[in-house]
């Protein structure tokens, strides 16, 4: 992806060293994923929501790699991107965009969602309006999913904004209410979610080709992202088995598939993943 170097983002908060709180370890961590998954209920935000004791301020000794500046780099060159095309795009509908903010952290992390860990990977509060992600997860990404990349990077930052759009548009509430309302539908809700999300990141990536920031490789470094974390493909490394009524975020094809459908059409509108006969 060609990028400028230097930006410096106001929207970026950096926590990297700073202890978010006590730890469950990987092991829980990965326990409860599996759980999560097999059940197809979210044991790690319920624990989350209540875990740890906060220990602002408490410094990590660690040193940080040139390797980890030029990601840090491009994460404030990628927050100001992303959301600079969504002011436009919410100006088009008449409507005024307020931007997220990026807090980059190391290990653990304290939100207005409660306790996170880096195994549980990025994700969003929208009680704070903040994306939150270790860069960790990057090294995972190419390392055990075999997604390496600039743009497969850029890709994860899009989806978690994805979710700040929904947020800011009222789609988070509305679904949030109907899953408890019909709480039999909550799974394939979530899943409708987060492939509405996807497809909203390749909203953003569709404005990227149009203003001559791709380059050879970029769009299929983002759709092997988003096919390597599917539920189907996780789920089958986890525990063997592939139960879709368990879905939290949808398969691989699903995946790929709308985020194809928001680069190709550049709209929100051709993200609609709650119409009947989708997704």
């Amino acid at each position: 992806m060609r990028w400028t170097s230097g930006t410096r983002s106001s929207n970026v908060e950096d926590r990297r060293g700073i202890s978010g709180g006590a730890k469950m370890g990987v092991g829980g961590t990965l326990l409860l994923l599996a759980l999560s998954l097999v059940f197809g209920k979210d044991f790690l935000s319920q624990v989350g929501a209540g875990q740890g004791v906060s220990l602002p301020g408490a410094q990590a000794e660690r040193a940080s790699s040139p390797e980890e500046e030029r990601l840090v780099d491009f994460m404030h060159f990628l927050i100001e991107d992303i959301q600079g095309v969504w002011t436009q795009e919410f100006r088009r509908m008449g409507q005024t965009y307020p931007d997220a903010k990026l807090v980059l952290f190391t290990d653990s992390v304290r939100s207005g969602c409660g306790f996170g860990e880096s195994a549980m990977g990025p994700f969003y509060c929208p009680a704070d309006q903040k994306a939150y992600i270790d860069l960790g997860f990057y090294r995972e990404l190419k390392a055990r999913f075999g997604a390496p990349g600039d743009f497969a990077q850029a890709y994860v930052l899009a989806h978690e904004i994805g979710h700040h759009v929904q947020n800011v548009l009222g789609i988070e509430r509305r679904v949030r209410q109907q899953q408890q309302a019909s709480p039999g539908d909550r799974n394939a809700l979530s899943v409708r979610m987060e492939l509405q999300a996807d497809c909203l990141a390749g909203v953003w990536a569709h404005s990227t080709a149009k203003r001559d920031l791709l380059e050879t490789g970029d769009a299929e470094e983002a759709l092997q992202a988003a096919s390597a974390i599917g539920d189907d493909r996780l789920q089958k490394s986890a525990t063997g088995r592939v139960n879709p009524e368990t879905w939290t975020h949808g398969s691989s094809a699903q995946r790929v598939a709308w985020f194809k459908r928001g680069m190709q059409g550049g709209r929100v509108e051709n993200c609609d993943t709650f119409a009947e006969g989708t997704p």
